[in-house]
């Protein structure tokens, strides 16, 4: 003999919750518990939650206004090819004189590539714009670019060439560096592989090193990710899927 539960229906109190949100399509879980208490239903906030979430009526994230190319949060789909999502970061460095380096990373999540690498004194909103723009121009835009919430990645330039260019913005969370760990990682390579191991003297001369370890890490450089193969490998032909043992094979 099976156990039946003897608590009412929570039909009732669904539908009702139901007819609340629709015409109260603004309101959250805590309002909608405040007006069914009123009506005399004796329920908690926890028990009026649960519904709330199982019917669906979670209230959208708002996109701000200003951020017209902004990606509201959700969950991110594998890659499946070159140039669907980039990422990029800033690593800052100092010159021989003590003078301040900021390095703009730009990488192609799928590959592992290095789409750009440019030391600049500072960076505005349009220099972004400017550096992506020239690396566009080589080979197809993403639809997707994954950033912190860094002023040049929220400028008001950067978000109007992203949405003339029809290139979505992916904020990461402010305080959590773990929702962009590939270009975090590349950042890691970057600085204990050519930073670390280099004393500039001038931002030409940071620009050349960058530029020769660009090459030599697109190219030459084993990647674990890759099954210990450079990008490069996989420029012409056969198609690579990044797994979570990041040592799946290259099928052809």
């Amino acid at each position: 003999m099976t156990y039946r539960s003897r608590r009412p229906s929570q039909a009732p109190l669904r539908e009702r919750l139901r007819e609340l949100a629709q015409s109260r399509v603004s309101y959250g879980y805590l309002r909608l518990h405040v007006l069914l208490r009123r009506e005399g239903w004796a329920i908690n906030r926890k028990r009026v939650y649960r519904l709330y979430t199982e019917e669906g009526l979670t209230l959208k994230q708002r996109r701000p206004a200003r951020r017209r190319s902004g990606v509201v949060r959700s969950v991110r789909p594998a890659l499946t090819g070159p140039n669907e999502r980039w990422a990029m970061d800033f690593v800052h460095d100092t010159l021989a004189d003590r003078t301040s380096v900021r390095v703009l990373a730009v990488i192609d999540l799928f590959r592992r590539e290095c789409v750009a690498l440019v030391a600049q004194r500072q960076f505005r909103g349009t220099d972004v714009a400017r550096v992506l723009a020239a690396a566009g121009a080589a080979r197809r835009l993403p639809g997707i670019i994954q950033c912190d919430q860094g002023t040049e990645f929220t400028s008001v330039t950067l978000d109007h060439w992203a949405y003339w260019n029809q290139v979505r913005l992916d904020f990461s969370r402010p305080g959590k560096p773990g929702d962009n760990t590939l270009c975090e990682a590349f950042n890691g390579s970057l600085r204990r592989e050519c930073l670390s191991q280099h004393y500039f003297v001038s931002l030409t001369d940071a620009q050349h090193a960058l530029d020769r370890w660009r090459d030599e890490y697109n190219n030459v450089r084993p990647h674990r990710s890759l099954a210990y193969q450079p990008p490069a490998h996989f420029r012409p032909g056969g198609v690579f899927t990044p797994g979570p043992d990041r040592m799946q094979k290259l099928r052809a």
